[in-house]
């Protein structure tokens, strides 16, 4: 059809119209903004000389500012005209959104405060940055008669633009994310999808891609690829950077209002698959299979075996020298172990174990796998094995021995003197602790005594105090620095993907400037770097000033990586610095792109089926009668310290650490791991048996050995772990501990120690900082690390006496 020709007319010209199929129209989205004042403000802001506008505007009730009676929309801007109410924006492919949208303007006034700390133009190393404002916001709901107009609205907006699909009906914040916050998680997105207004998602496809996201999240690359496919304007850089909080914010006040973290977590990502599939199912599909491919798509993950011992016959690299071929030590316990055996085509095998033959299938069936017990040949210690012959010689087979996994025992051993020494001080006054000691293979120790809280929020004793047990999850402070992120590193490292002789801006690639390219990551390990000891980003009169103040985590790394300046030269001393491993947190996460929390429990912990080692456990299900409290009052030192948003009440479930708290989101690599001492004993035997736990090996010997060696210029220094050394920490070690003794300790009142020489491991952790503080503002002490419990050595001590007795 050529069209309908409209004669049309004026004051003094006529034109000819025809009607082209070669159009479309000029509207695609509706875009919901709040005032953020009140209505007659509103109405002068939006409609004066100069100022901004938008389409719609719509009162709510209440508003004493609101003179007109009856709630009714008001219309600033015809739909035909251009609204100046998107400011610089972006939406599925399209910028300057005021020429393709309606603004609607809803009155709704947040309640917000805002620091004056942020600064614009700081600049760190020729690097120009602004500083995020510290805002916190309380939103009010939205006055349901004003909601109800809203819908008439939009229903009659829609019916007159087709052109806007469900995925046009957008926020501001979501067209300008960083920027602006409004329509706010207040917002009732829900409610006007069930009106036939706006995107959602379907439950079922949510729990779909939760199956899978929960397991092992998407890669951020994938989670920003999936973003901008749904339409935001977001870069794929593979790094959790402020573009990408910024938008993961304002995606989930939008579709998670409960939970808006800035976290590209798998409850998110479950979301916006969602989405995806329902709205655009040809890109979710796309993005699936690139999640599901991402195995094959990481050749440089290695696999590391599942065993101590893995002999093939015939060997493909035979040793010229013929009796060391086809032999192995392991290591196992007198009446432990087991043999797996996959044969190929074997129809026999002479297979020796401490010098005697084992009985086997004769014949052996092709592709068949064989499980035989060792029990009645091992002894504690260093197992041989050797095959010694197969049938036919050019026949195939494996031989795997699994390494020793933690067991209860039936052993008995004296620790009534550690019970002795421990109880006492409960009565007079030590909160509580929980103890676990592993020795050859076996939990001879899991005890628990006294309480995991005492005092209420007002500082007053419980009338029924909170009672310490064996599983009680404890804030193992700076043992996070050891068992979340030095395990990553290690299981890292193992893979081939981290080498710890490289610079730390190989893998972080803005950590440049003032000498940051020649750090290398076994700076930070060993705590050369030159950084100072803490940067207290959670105050603004921390000692490097106010542009280091920081409530937001992607500040915080930010800042980690351009800004903290360097105190020291590289490698003048060891200086012990929670900097260094904040750092080694963020570059667990860039080398995996997955955030700290994810990757160990997943990675190191699940393996294992350790679920009770968490971040944030309070988020994730545990409850706070589960865990030890910490400090009565908050972070106050008993009213001695103050800073804004300090926390004034009992902690249990939060990190204490104040960095990690406030600046992180709860997730560093210094602190934030809640872990209970069975967990530590489980992955202390898997040092024990130098990376291995039964079929599972994290970490190689190699590595281990490469983490745990004394540094030269100070030997209570490893990669990370701290060390026995000659009796140089007796105070953390006690006073047998052997020089290969390694562990950590933690403020808040935990020590771990690990002794391949004694085939030992002790964790003991204390709530000791969950007592009263005694002495003056600027020289005080708590009262629970006046005890020798909390001292740890003396308890330590005890122990070793004990297994030393029983030798």
């Amino acid at each position: 059809m050529i069209g309908v020709a409209l004669i049309l007319a004026s004051c003094s010209t006529s034109y000819t119209f025809k009607e082209s199929q070669n159009y479309s129209k000029r509207i695609k989205f509706l875009v919901m903004h709040y005032t953020a004042i009140d209505y007659e403000n509103s109405e002068r802001v939006l409609t004066q000389k100069g100022g901004l506008s938008a389409h719609y505007l719509i009162p709510e009730s209440g508003d004493p500012s609101y003179r007109n009676g009856e709630l009714e929309v008001v219309q600033l801007v015809r739909e035909q005209d251009r609204a100046w109410h998107a400011g610089g924006s972006f939406w599925q492919g399209r910028s300057d959104l005021n020429d393709h949208s309606i603004g609607i303007e809803v009155v709704n006034v947040p309640q917000c405060s805002v620091s004056t700390l942020g600064h614009q133009g700081e600049e760190f190393e020729g690097v120009q940055a602004v500083q995020p404002p510290q805002r916190f916001c309380v939103f009010p709901d939205y006055d349901p008669r004003q909601i109800q107009l809203l819908i008439d609205l939009s229903k009659d907006i829609l019916a007159r633009n087709p052109d806007i699909g469900p995925t046009q009906i957008i926020g501001h914040s979501d067209i300008a994310p960083g920027r602006k916050s409004d329509p706010g998680p207040r917002f009732p997105w829900y409610q006007l999808h069930k009106a036939g207004i706006g995107a959602w998602y379907e439950q079922q496809d949510v729990e779909f891609y939760w199956q899978h996201f929960s397991v092992a999240p998407p890669t951020l690359a994938i989670m920003q690829q999936a973003l901008a496919d749904y339409g935001y304007g977001i870069d794929v850089t593979a790094v959790h950077d402020k573009q990408t909080s910024d938008v993961i914010s304002a995606f989930q006040a939008h579709f998670l209002p409960w939970q808006v973290n800035a976290q590209a977590d798998a409850k998110t990502a479950s979301v916006l698959f969602a989405l995806l599939k329902k709205y655009h199912s040809e890109l979710a599909h796309k993005r699936f299979e690139q999640y599901l491919a991402l195995p094959k798509a990481a050749p440089e993950l290695k696999p590391l075996g599942h065993e101590q011992v893995h002999l093939q016959y015939p060997d493909p690299n035979p040793s010229t020298r013929l009796e060391v071929n086809y032999k192995a030590p392991f290591k196992a316990y007198r009446g432990r172990g087991e043999i797996i055996i996959e044969n190929i085509n074997a129809r026999s095998a002479e297979i020796v174990v401490n010098g005697q033959t084992i009985s086997i299938a004769n014949p052996m069936q092709e592709n068949h796998t064989y499980r035989y017990s060792l029990a009645k040949r091992t002894r504690d210690g260093i197992n041989t094995i050797h095959i010694k012959s197969v049938i036919p010689e050019d026949a195939q087979l494996n031989v795997r021995i699994p390494a020793p996994t933690l067991q209860q025992t039936h052993r008995v051993i004296d620790f009534s003197k550690v019970d002795q020494l421990i109880s006492e001080e409960i009565e007079q006054g030590f909160p509580g602790a929980a103890l676990a000691v592993v020795h050859k293979g076996q939990l001879v120790k899991l005890s628990a005594y006294g309480h995991a809280r005492l005092y209420d929020d007002n500082g007053e004793r419980l009338s029924v105090a909170q009672p310490m047990t064996p599983h009680t999850l404890f804030d193992i402070a700076s043992n996070t620095k050891m068992f979340a992120t030095n395990l990553a590193l290690m299981h890292l490292a193992s893979q081939g993907i981290l080498d710890v002789n490289k610079p730390v801006s190989h893998y972080i690639r803005e950590y440049h400037g003032q000498g940051r390219e020649v750090r290398l990551v076994s700076d930070l390990l060993t705590h050369t770097a030159g950084y100072p000891a803490v940067v207290d980003f959670h105050r603004v009169d921390n000692h490097l000033g106010e542009q280091f103040y920081s409530l937001n985590s992607e500040w915080t790394k930010y800042l980690l990586t351009r800004g903290v300046p360097f105190e020291m030269m590289r490698g003048q001393r060891h200086l012990y610095s929670d900097v260094d491993y904040m750092l080694l947190g963020l570059l667990v996460e860039r080398i995996t792109g997955m955030p700290l929390d994810a990757y160990v429990e997943s990675r190191i912990y699940a393996p294992l089926d350790i679920n009770t080692m968490v971040f944030n456990p309070l988020q994730k299900g545990v409850e706070k009668t589960q865990i030890a409290a910490t400090e009565i009052h908050g972070n106050t030192r008993g009213g001695r310290e103050y800073f804004d948003g300090v926390r004034e009440y009992v902690l249990q479930g939060e990190v204490h650490d104040e960095k990690a708290f406030y600046s992180m989101a709860g997730v560093a690599g210094h602190a934030g791991l809640f872990a209970d001492v069975y967990s530590v004993a489980k992955l202390s035997q898997l040092l024990l048996n130098r990376g291995i736990y039964g079929e599972v090996q994290l970490i190689t010997p190699r590595v281990l050995d490469q983490f745990i060696k004394p540094e030269a210029t100070d030997e209570s220094y490893g990669l990370g772990w701290r060390r026995a050394g000659n009796g140089s920490r007796a105070w953390h070690f006690g006073a047998y501990a052997s020089p290969q003794a390694y562990g950590h300790t933690g403020w808040t009142g935990t020590v771990t120690v690990i002794d391949p020489q004694y085939d030992l491991a002790i964790v003991l952790f204390t709530n000791a900082r969950h007592s009263e503080v005694t002495g003056s503002d600027e020289n005080y002490r708590f009262a629970g690390k006046e005890f020798e419990t909390g001292k740890y050595g003396s308890v330590i001590t005890r122990i070793y006496e004990a297994i030393l007795a029983q030798s």
